[in-house]
């Protein structure tokens, strides 16, 4: 049996005119290229009238990657899409977790993950805000355990070139 390694994980950063629609033309762009859109963010910038939008997928191929990059500049609200280097750049998200816990495995779990304590609902039950790197965001989710996760919220990447 084979097995195969995951495809390297890409990130589009794209702006364009904050219009409606332009979220559905480019993630129905996106998807006619037969890619799979891992995480989508958008927020507004410090320009008026212009969004930025951070896509991340998974692709080895990098005449692929330029392909999918020249078919969404292509569209008229797009006002540039690059993709970003992972070593050149911040890719962080946010988790909402809500777990079983006793205060004293709360405090380990602080010693080794930042994270802050947004609600503790009583009888070991909280709700904590988790940010930073998919892997760390993964690394909390495996050492609080499954048996004491209830409900998990994550955001999708977000990306700022250094």
């Amino acid at each position: 049996m084979t097995t195969t390694a995951p495809m390297k994980r890409r990130a589009i950063l794209a702006f364009m005119l904050d219009r409606p629609g332009v979220l559905n033309k480019i993630a129905m762009l996106i998807r006619r290229k037969m890619y799979n859109v891992e995480t989508l963010t958008v927020c507004k910038t410090t320009q008026p009238g212009t969004s930025r939008m951070t896509i991340t997928l998974r692709e080895d191929s990098d005449d692929k990657m330029r392909q999918v990059i020249k078919q969404i500049e292509k569209s008229t609200e797009v006002i540039s899409a690059r993709e970003l280097d992972m070593n050149e750049s911040f890719w962080r998200e946010v988790a909402i977790v809500k777990l079983e816990a006793d205060e004293g495995r709360l405090e380990t779990l602080k010693r080794t993950y930042p994270f802050e304590t947004l609600d503790s609902q009583g009888n070991g039950c909280f709700i904590v805000q988790v940010t930073g790197t998919s892997q760390l965001i993964d690394d909390f989710l495996k050492d609080a355990g499954s048996d004491s996760i209830i409900d998990v919220a994550r955001s999708g990447f977000t990306a700022m070139e250094k």
